[in-house]
């Protein structure tokens, strides 16, 4: 599988708003797209900052599924206008789980 390592830091004071509407909002869609979730988890040293994991099957399929959701009604119509501007900025590492050592 492959896994995105994503980090992200809002703008202060807004990690709760952002984590509330992703979670209300994105998880369904990622669940059906077959995009498993895992976290959020927050950060103890920094209020604003927050880190999830989210697994693939492999790489070719990666691109396909981000395309579906970023280019869709829900991102595109919604939570792209929503989201975005409550960010500061964001990480993302791609790493193998071959193993499948994360437990989704």
């Amino acid at each position: 599988m492959i896994v995105e390592m994503r980090t992200y830091q809002t703008r202060p004071g807004m990690r709760t708003r952002f984590i509330d509407i992703f979670e209300r909002r994105t998880r369904a869609e990622h669940d059906r797209l077959g995009m498993p979730i895992a976290g959020p988890f927050l950060s103890v040293e920094d209020p604003d900052t927050f880190f999830f994991m989210r697994g693939f099957p492999d790489m070719e399929r990666r691109e396909a599924m981000k395309a579906h959701f970023y280019e869709g009604p829900l991102w595109k119509e919604e939570l792209e206008k929503v989201l975005m501007p409550m960010l500061e900025r964001y990480d993302v590492v791609v790493v193998d789980d071959p193993e499948g050592r994360i437990a989704w």
